[in-house]
């Protein structure tokens, strides 16, 4: 399993709630391809411009797939990446 957790924090401050809207569908599209375990996006309660993504893919193919997949290519790409500042976090789950 692979494990991504991304910051976003969103430029201007009149964007955040389109960009919540657009991440909120976006993690609801990801939720339905194969190879996503777990898609959760998730807004600070302490700085509005922040929202976290968390996401659980079985491997990298799954990744790749998703990357080709209509949430990331006419969601993210296009309406979600030129608004935010991103700060990706491959990680190891510690158990």
């Amino acid at each position: 399993m692979i494990y991504v957790n991304i910051v976003l924090t969103v430029k201007e401050t009149s964007d955040v709630a389109e960009i919540e809207s657009l991440l909120a569908e976006q993690g609801r599209l990801s939720r339905q391809e194969p190879g996503c375990l777990r898609f959760e996006v998730y807004h600070s309660q302490t700085d509005p411009r922040v929202f976290l993504l968390n996401e659980h893919w079985a491997d990298q193919a799954a990744i790749d797939a998703h990357r080709k997949d209509k949430a990331y290519t006419t969601i993210y790409v296009p309406k979600v990446l030129p608004r935010v500042e991103r700060v990706p976090h491959p990680s190891t789950l510690v158990e």
